[in-house]
């Protein structure tokens, strides 16, 4: 039987179960999956919802399930150049890629193209499996206002 996942609960609510997904499925609002334990969800939350590690959602049945960020493949500029990473988040950001961005750290799910462009502009890039946690407001679109 499928559970329904409806609403985000607090982040203070105990989990029944975890579900572990990549970038891709946390910013769907509708989908079925298998929790971490097994369990069959259907999740069918508001649209241009997007889910996050850490969260709890749940349903009428008041089964909570924590979402989990899963690894994947992402590429890392490291850079502690400020000029460098800003110039570098600039050309990402006018792309429109998903971007995550940490203290001298710019990370997007892998893509040769963006990686070759880094590569010009004689930045080095990393690929390695990591959860991706993008900025939230980027893959809304461009009529939507920042969080």
């Amino acid at each position: 039987m499928l559970l329904k996942l409806t609403e985000l609960a607090s982040t203070q609510t105990r989990a029944d179960d975890s579900l572990t997904l990549p970038f891709e499925f946390r910013q769907k609002s509708r989908f079925s999956a298998t929790t971490d334990n097994g369990r069959a969800v259907g999740l069918f939350l508001k649209r241009g919802q997007v889910l996050r590690s850490g969260m709890v959602v749940t349903g009428p049945n008041l089964f909570s399930v924590l979402i989990n960020a899963a690894s994947e493949p992402v590429s890392v500029l490291y850079c502690d150049d400020l000029l460098q990473i800003t110039r570098a988040a600039y050309h990402l950001g006018n792309r429109h890629v998903p971007l995550q961005i940490l203290k001298g750290e710019l990370r997007y799910l892998r893509d040769h193209v963006l990686d070759a462009m880094l590569e010009q502009m004689h930045l080095s890039v990393e690929h390695v499996q990591l959860p991706f946690e993008p900025e939230t407001g980027a893959y809304h679109g461009h009529h939507h206002q920042h969080d």
